[in-house]
């Protein structure tokens, strides 16, 4: 019984260290994919939002969980609008690949354009612990910090009182 501390310890110990080290090398991607890759590239270059979105779900069709169709999707739909949608992306990617400087600047950006100025924050600090300050990904996502979210356009719709009826 003495012993059980010590000996749950180390066995975390050994668990925790076997389990990071060692994950498996990025999966090469399918030639069909990476042509829908290329094709949702282009057409996100050429600000046709919905064939990207399109093309790069076709190509997350042929290979599920690629970190770069995933980030594509992302971006995608960070650019619509969708951060919500595109949090979600960058939130697969990051199962896949937890080190992605891209991903993890990705969600960083796309949580500021929510409003999540602090999480996004939690954001950037774990990229220059990754990366270190004067990397690409952690200078684009303090650039965005620091330019803050984006306000929020109300419509006339929003702010339309309620009709009062009152008695003559």
């Amino acid at each position: 019984m003495r012993y059980y501390p010590a000996a749950l310890a180390l066995s975390l110990l050994a668990g925790v260290s076997a389990s990071s080290g060692h994950s498996a090398p990025p999966q090469a991607l399918d030639p069909r994919a990476a042509s829908l890759l290329a094709q949702g590239e282009g057409d996100l270059a050429a600000g046709r939002l919905d064939e990207a979105v399109n093309a790069y779900e076709a190509a997350l069709t042929i290979q599920p969980g690629s970190v770069e169709v995933l980030l594509g999707l992302a971006n995608v739909t960070r650019r619509q609008g969708m951060q919500g949608k595109a949090l979600h992306y960058y939130r697969e990617a990051l199962v896949v690949d937890p080190q992605n400087l891209s991903a993890i600047s990705g969600e960083g950006a796309a949580l500021v354009e929510k409003g999540a100025v602090e999480k996004a924050r939690r954001n950037l600090a774990r990229l220059q612990g990754l990366c270190g300050t004067n990397c690409a990904a952690t200078r684009q996502l303090a650039a965005v910090i620091a330019k803050g979210p984006a306000p929020r356009m109300v419509t006339a719709d929003a702010v339309k009182p309620a009709p009062v009826v009152t008695e003559n």
